[in-house]
């Protein structure tokens, strides 16, 4: 899965920022200020880092600084309310990767994302075939027998999930703490009502099943039925 780290220390904006991505299939860590985004940009591995220019304490011009003396590559989108050259030139010096200026349609933020999850794919092939099921990361679409498949973004979502460790069996509970929010959206049944209206795509008649059950354990993308 697709992981992103949004440090913002507006926390309309970053709960606004984190709904929105998390609905279109992505797994979002988020930090209320730089020390704490310069922690987890430290400890844990993202795809993308969306970062705020403006915040008290560590600010979002040392976070990118210290990525980038780390040795850290990961593709960085900064938010600003500042505009002018000078503060463009100066957040793609520190080595941000893009540069938006708020107030900013979501739309933009989601296709700016894309542009660098393309850029920095991490995979040497974005397309990743599984029997006879195509899953492109880039554009993030499913293809069985070379006919796309309708996913909506959590199912997306779960395939990615399953994709990056194919043939390892993964619990009800970890899928359910990775693609749910709250609680309340990750009910007893949510993760298996959504395997089975994903299975129903990937699994046309005559086609050997690829997303199998086991019972007890969770679930399982590829390996034998």
């Amino acid at each position: 899965m697709t992981r992103l780290l949004l440090i913002e220390d507006n926390d309309r904006l970053r709960e606004t920022l984190s709904a929105g991505l998390r609905a279109q299939g992505y797994a979002v860590d988020t930090a209320t200020d730089g020390l704490d985004g310069w922690r987890q940009a430290s400890e844990a591995a993202h795809d993308v880092i969306i970062l705020d220019r403006m915040m008290p304490g560590l600010d979002g011009l040392e976070v990118l600084r210290r990525l980038r003396t780390s040795g850290s590559s990961v593709p960085v989108l900064l938010l600003t309310a500042r505009d002018a050259v000078e503060d463009r030139v100066a957040g793609l010096d520190a080595g941000a990767d893009d540069y938006l200026t708020k107030p900013f349609a979501v739309a933009e933020l989601l296709a700016r994302l894309r542009m660098l999850l393309r850029r920095g794919q991490h995979r040497a092939d974005p397309v990743v075939v599984l029997d006879d099921m195509e899953i492109d990361t880039v554009a993030r679409s499913v293809r069985r027998a070379g006919r796309r498949l309708h996913v909506t973004p959590k199912e997306y979502a779960l395939i990615d999930y399953l994709l990056a460790r194919p043939g390892e069996v993964i619990s009800r509970a970890e899928l359910a703490r990775h693609l749910y929010d709250d609680e309340s959206e990750a009910s007893a049944n949510a993760v298996e009502v959504l395997v089975m209206r994903l299975r129903r795509k990937l699994h046309p008649p005559g086609a050997a099943p690829v997303l199998h059950t086991r019972r007890g354990f969770g679930y399982q993308l590829g390996g034998e039925p």
